[in-house]
């Protein structure tokens, strides 16, 4: 029997990123990554070819997926435009917001001047970048939001505002990071839809089946 995804090109990211300050710190995130794994090792069963872009992480690599390791969010997003075509972006990746202007090639010492006027510049927007792709568009576009309140409305706005098909909210206010479960909101055109809090593996099966659904 042949499985739902064969055939299908599925391009996830997944983790935190790392914006060097200097050679020893960094701006980063909680991401430990386990959702979007999972989500990877969900849609390869189902027959998908696989690619994961993955920040760095504890995590080993899954079988059968093809996983490239990046620091950065610049980095990310280069993995992510030459790996297209895909049938189906998913952006579950905590991408820093921020990175600094010039990262020091030499270790700051620590006094306020260093510090406090560090400057910030905004890193690429890849859900958004991929989203509103031209030419080359995966059919399916699916971001996630990590919330700590207004889960849901903050959930719709994202989805409008970077003009992908579908938004996986969850409220990231207690230990869901860095946790084994998640409680998710799917929000797409038709509405919004809560599924109840599960292991991450599980909630990655659900999200893998429904995309399987949508594309056929």
């Amino acid at each position: 029997m042949t499985e739902p995804l064969t055939g299908r090109h599925v391009l996830i990211t997944a983790g935190p990123t790392r914006e060097p300050i200097d050679p020893v710190r960094f701006i980063s995130n909680h991401s430990s990554g386990r959702q979007g794994y999972a989500i990877a090792a969900a849609c390869a069963a189902l027959g998908a070819r696989v690619t994961l872009v993955a920040g760095p992480t504890a995590l080993p690599d899954p079988d059968g997926v093809e996983t490239i390791h990046i620091e950065t969010a610049r980095d990310m997003l280069a993995a992510v435009e030459t790996a297209l075509p895909a049938d189906v972006f998913i952006a579950v990746a905590a991408v820093a917001d921020w990175r600094p202007a010039e990262p020091a090639d030499r270790k700051l010492k620590l006094d306020k001047a260093s510090f406090s006027s560090l400057p910030l510049v905004e890193n690429p927007d890849i859900l958004k970048t991929i989203s509103q792709l031209k030419a080359g568009r995966p059919g399916l576009v699916i971001g996630f939001a990590a919330e700590t309140h207004d889960v849901e409305a903050l959930a719709i706005a994202k989805r409008k505002r970077k003009g992908c098909d579908w938004i996986v909210a969850n409220d990231v206010s207690g230990d869901v990071m860095g946790g084994a479960e998640n409680a998710v909101l799917l929000v797409t055109e038709a509405g919004s839809e809560a599924w109840d809090r599960a292991e991450k593996g599980r909630i990655a099966e659900q999200l893998a089946a429904r995309i399987a659904t949508a594309l056929g």
